[in-house]
């Protein structure tokens, strides 16, 4: 289990901020800090697209196989299309535009910015901005599941209904005393996972019997470091989308982990990645995990190698509490 690097002609010479499996394919969106959005097809191991952009790209998403979404440092949502290769800007935030997705429930491409806005388009009507909502506070972090988009701010985990954002916004209070680094929802469920700067993560899923509700937290710590001494970020939170309750953290250390919701136990760990894990994907089937290594400019000490891109195969044997030994990846 040591994963399979994606090999790029040129190599991505920044960041990466995120990567996003397509809906139906193994294409492999990848936004970076250095203004490149690219669709990497993996079972061909074909770069299909390469655009660039004037702003580091710090969020991406998939509308379906031929359409995607970035979020830029200049404020942009810009919309792709694959098949011609060509680009256009949806709209603007007053600050840096941080988080995008899209509801396919909906219709509607949603971005939040350090404006503290969160924006919402309808991709049936031209450029037409449905809906600005101001939160107040710095947005950290953006989910959607269904009709429902979950945000967290500061400690706080905020709900919206998608049918109805001028409502005004039920706050769910994390039991982090700390800030919330990155939220994950649950898919097929209610619920949503959020991790902290400080190495936590809290869980939340509900059922249609509150006795089988679930809702703990704990620390995130690789088995091969103290548990005093790994404080680190959380950085992204993904759930298997055939397994809704195994999920898969990567820290700011390098370290990915996967868990059981249920039992509350460790699935696996991953030996430890080159870099800081900056963001996490899963394939429609459940069976590939992509894992981006890279620094996040979020610790000064940080190695800025090449970012890189592996790919993981989940198979029988990682479901099954198996642990990679070795810490260190040569």
């Amino acid at each position: 289990m040591t994963g399979v690097p994606l090999v790029f002609d040129s190599p991505i010479q920044d960041a990466i901020s995120s990567i996003q499996f397509a809906p139906q394919s193994n294409n492999l969106l990848i936004s970076s800090w250095d203004s490149c959005l690219r669709l990497y097809d993996v079972n061909g191991s074909v770069l299909r697209l390469e655009a660039s952009s004037e702003a580091s790209l710090l969020d991406c998403c998939f509308q379906n196989e031929l359409v995607g979404f970035s979020a830029g440092s200049d404020g942009s949502v810009r919309r792709y299309d694959f098949h011609s290769g060509t680009s256009e800007v949806v709209g603007n935030h007053d600050d840096l535009s941080i988080c995008v997705g899209y509801s396919n429930e909906t219709c509607q491409v949603i971005s939040v910015g350090l404006d503290n806005k969160i924006l919402a388009w309808d991709t049936r009507m031209e450029k037409e901005l449905l809906c600005l909502v101001n939160v107040g506070s710095e947005v950290q972090s953006l989910s959607l599941s269904g009709f429902e988009m979950m945000v967290a701010v500061g400690r706080s985990v905020y709900v919206y209904d998608l049918r109805n954002l001028a409502k005004s916004i039920p706050s769910k209070k994390s039991d982090m005393d700390v800030n919330i680094k990155c939220i994950s929802s649950v898919p097929h469920s209610r619920g949503f996972a959020v991790g902290s700067v400080d190495g936590r993560v809290a869980l939340e899923m509900s059922s249609s019997s509150d006795s089988n509700d679930i809702r703990y937290m704990f620390r995130c710590h690789p088995k091969s470091t103290e548990k005093r001494l790994h404080l680190v970020s959380v950085n992204d939170i993904v759930f298997n989308t055939l397994m809704d309750s195994a999920f898969y953290t990567g820290d700011n250390e390098g370290y990915v982990i996967g868990w059981d919701a249920q039992s509350r136990k460790r699935l696996f760990e991953l030996p430890r990645y080159p870099n800081s894990i900056s963001s996490l994907s899963i394939n429609n089937k459940g069976q590939l995990l992509a894992v981006a290594s890279s620094y996040t400019y979020q610790e000064a000490k940080e190695r800025e190698d090449i970012p890189q891109i592996f790919i993981q195969q989940i198979d029988d044997v990682s479901t099954n509490s198996f642990y990679c030994g070795s810490s260190s990846r040569k």
